[in-house]
């Protein structure tokens, strides 16, 4: 097959958002554009170049590129293709919004639409057909049709026609019946998103061989999820990544659900390209080994904390000897136990947890991360099997934490908090706050206590990510509380709370259509009513030993509506918490007026890293 017959144009979709936005050119009038973009604070990302070989300046510039491979498929799956969504637009106001935002829905300000002629964003995006109910999908169908790494269609007899006119075989499609009477077509992201993935993996392929000599590891991981891309299969290339100590990272593929608000299945594109900043990273990793303590510690039922790294395998018994010490009887050998999961590849248990707190600076966003609010620490790999049996790393994304700390955080504090608390603001708190948020995501249960094949995930569905972002901030601020108890953690609690709280207005700006918004919603609804937000004239004081009390008390909350799977108790916490109230509003408003951003947008690429020499000699 030749490329230009794999490079086909493959995507037919009946998506109202698609023929609707190739006609909007215009704002919407009156939409505040110059006020939104205010709101954004640009940045500049990078890193100490100097300490980079000539072999990490040439596979940065390919990461970079195949990273701009994984933005261009966001904007496939969230609206459509750049140059389409950019045509016609000579604004440059409105331009770089429609850029930030990926499409003609203000992503913090509740998904508002601003183009004209452009209505509500649709749950589903691109994932699923325009209406798509996925109550009619039949219930032994569903592990397929809402398989993470596939497109939804209905079924039309005249998409042939239209490739037959093309000279092209029709994309290969999975078929199903439902419960409607539409037969639902399914097709793998592999196929849906070849044009982009083809030079996306050469961009890779390109990145590997040119860091092979000094990190064959890190080229090998490469190579590795080159195949997963193709194959719509991550699992060996997540575990290998695990295994990393690399000075160069990426992330990329699809990976994050945030986008799918519908089910809360379907994967977004994105890619960070990282630099590892070891020297930060050596002060976190007597953190790792106290996790198990830390969950068995949770507030709740034992059966809510299932035992972190029981997975070890079984340890060689020591030999028995005589008393002059001769070996009488061998040790037993430590046997090898194979994970044997429906959907799981054979793999071979690790004989621990492969978990790691590791610290980068960030050096390119794209896709899902770069949509809106950006992304400040990142916890994978999301697999539930592979977080059980060789964890997770937690990856702080220091200058990104920084840049929001010192622009918004700092500036929220002046005009909300108690003059006599914002002192005990400081970046160390806030980046210890943000670590034991990615951490605390591998804390609590993956699996319905009474349904231990479905996934809290699964149960949960679309609510499950903001409930799960609003578990990893509880939980997180519960470890740091325990963690000051034992005298692990250095600094006095009241930093950690009142910096918590002054973060929480950042994060409750993103909007309700952010999973983050929601959660920091919900634990700020929480906290007033608990009294430990005392809401003064000088601005608000917190509690101390009043937090205290009501983070465990939500913790708990949050454990038990997890393992029970209890969607309609997480929905009605939604709805009852995950709002702005009155109060809330006015402080927000209070921010708004003083032109403090929401969020940063990037200067960012190969010629902000001043890498523009290796990308000639890369064309």
């Amino acid at each position: 097959m030749t490329l230009q017959k794999i490079q086909r144009a493959i995507v037919f979709t009946t998506s109202l958002i698609i023929a609707s936005g190739l006609n909007a050119q215009k704002l919407k009038k009156g939409y505040p554009i110059k006020d939104r973009l205010i709101s954004y604070k640009q940045i500049t990302l990078t890193t100490d170049t100097s300490q980079l070989t000539e072999a990490e300046r040439k596979c940065i510039v390919h990461l970079i590129k195949a990273a701009q491979h994984a933005d261009n498929i966001f904007w496939m799956q969230t609206y459509m293709k750049k140059e389409d969504a950019l045509k016609g637009i000579k604004d440059p106001d409105l331009k770089q919004f429609i850029k930030i935002n990926y499409g003609p829905w203000d992503r913090l300000n509740n998904d508002a639409p601003f183009l004209d002629g452009i209505g509500s964003k649709t749950k589903g995006v691109n994932f699923y057909p325009d209406g798509f109910d996925p109550d009619q999908v039949m219930e032994d169908m569903k592990f397929r049709v809402f398989d993470p790494y596939t497109v939804v269609y209905y079924f039309n007899p005249k998409d042939a026609e239209k490739y037959q006119k093309m000279g092209q075989m029709p994309p290969p499609r999975e078929r199903f019946p439902s419960l409607d009477g539409k037969e639902i077509e399914i097709e793998s992201y592999s196929m849906v998103y070849q044009n982009e993935l083809i030079p996306l993996t050469e961009e890779l392929r390109a990145a590997s061989e040119a860091i092979q000599d000094e990190d064959p590891d890190f080229a090998e991981y490469l190579t590795q999820r080159i195949d997963g891309l193709f194959t719509n299969d991550y699992v060996m290339s997540d575990i290998s990544w695990l295994n990393l100590n690399s000075h160069l990272d990426i992330i990329i593929g699809p990976i994050e659900n945030y986008e799918d608000k519908l089910t809360g299945s379907k994967t977004s594109f994105e890619a960070y390209v990282l630099v590892r900043d070891r020297e930060w990273g050596k002060k976190l990793e007597k953190y790792v080994a106290l996790l198990p303590q830390l969950q068995a510690g949770l507030p709740v039922e034992e059966k809510y904390k299932p035992e972190l790294g029981a997975n070890s395998v079984t340890e060689k018994e020591e030999p028995t000897t005589d008393e002059d010490g001769n070996i009488i009887e061998e040790g037993v050998e430590a046997v090898s136990e194979i994970i044997e999961i429906e959907g799981f590849p054979p793999v071979e248990k690790p004989e621990k947890p492969m978990s790691q707190l590791a610290v980068f600076d960030a050096i390119y966003y794209a896709g899902d991360c770069n949509s809106g609010s950006k992304t400040i620490a990142v916890n994978l790999p999301n697999h539930e099997v592979i977080q059980e049996y060789f964890g997770t790393r937690r990856s702080q994304l220091k200058n990104t934490m920084k840049a929001k700390f010192d622009e918004i955080v700092i500036p929220i504090s002046q005009k909300v908090i108690h003059p006599s608390q914002r002192k005990k603001i400081n970046f160390n708190s806030f980046f210890s706050n943000v670590m034991f948020h990615e951490v605390a995501h591998g804390l609590g249960i993956k699996n319905v206590i009474e349904n231990p094949n479905q996934t809290v995930r699964e149960a949960l569905g679309a609510t499950y990510s903001a409930i799960e972002e609003c578990k990893a901030d509880v939980l997180g601020l519960y470890m740091v509380t325990k963690l000051i108890d034992m005298k692990e953690l250095d600094g006095d609690l009241e930093d950690y709370y009142v910096t918590f709280v002054a973060s929480v207005y950042r994060s409750v700006r993103f909007g309700a259509s952010s999973a983050h918004g929601k959660a920091n919603m919900i634990t700020y609804n929480t906290l007033i009513k608990s009294g430990c937000l005392e809401n003064t004239s000088k601005g608000i004081k917190v509690d101390i030993p009043k937090m205290r009390t009501a983070i465990e008390g939500l913790a708990a909350e949050l454990l038990h509506l997890q393992g029970d799977g209890d969607l309609a108790g997480v929905e009605k916490m939604l709805s009852e918490r995950g709002k702005i109230g009155e109060s809330l509003k006015a402080q927000l408003d209070i921010l708004n007026a003083a032109n403090i951003p929401v969020d940063i947008v990037f200067d960012q690429g190969i010629h902000t890293l001043g890498l523009d020499k290796y990308a000639e000699e890369s064309e």
